[in-house]
């Protein structure tokens, strides 16, 4: 019958079919084992030695994969960056709009234009002066533009009630491309 009674038909014993040692083999001990008592020694067969580390053509495929990569990806990359500054300037400029509609909620009208932007940062003291000016300010510091510039405002707006506004990479009106102005009634 086989299974002794106390295994089920089909289960195999400790011994059967199990792998066991192969004694016979040469076995490879780690360098740092130099020192240390017989008992402790950990040692592997060949095949877990060579399993532990990669290959100088590993690591040359690899390399070659990502130099290949690289070459595709990053010209890519580098025209880019106009594109890049224009959604910065998109950025801002809705936190800069989120500031003033803060800013008209505790004060029933926006800067006017020659209170500029400055009157989200500090209290204005031209008139009017804001009643419920928020104490530490509506913006932390006003932020430049991606080409350095600083931010224009308009109140009344030529586009919309206020017009908040990036002159692009010249620093003028109009422009095409890389100079065109991106403003508020972009979002």
């Amino acid at each position: 019958m086989g299974n002794h009674g106390w295994l089920r038909q089909g289960q195999r014993g400790a011994t059967q079919g199990a792998r066991l040692p192969d004694y016979n083999r040469p076995m490879f001990c780690h360098r740092h084992a130099v020192g240390r008592r017989p008992e402790n020694l950990r040692c592997d067969p060949p095949s877990a030695a060579r399993g532990r580390g990669f290959t100088l053509i590993e690591i040359m495929v690899v390399i070659v994969i990502l130099g290949i990569l690289a070459a595709l990806v990053v010209p890519r990359v580098l025209e880019r960056p106009d594109e890049a500054r224009a959604v910065a300037a998109k950025s801002d400029i809705a936190a800069v709009m989120q500031a003033l509609r803060f800013y008209r909620i505790d004060n029933q009208r926006y800067p006017t234009t020659e209170q500029g932007l400055a009157a989200l940062v500090s209290r204005p003291t031209q008139p009017p002066v804001p009643p419920n000016w928020k104490p530490n300010g509506y913006l932390e510091r006003l932020p430049k533009d991606p080409w350095g510039h600083p931010y224009q405002y308009l109140h009344p707006g030529l586009r919309g009630e206020v017009d908040v506004f990036s002159l692009g990479a010249d620093g003028q009106p109009g422009g095409t491309g890389i100079d065109t102005d991106i403003g508020s009634w972009d979002l």
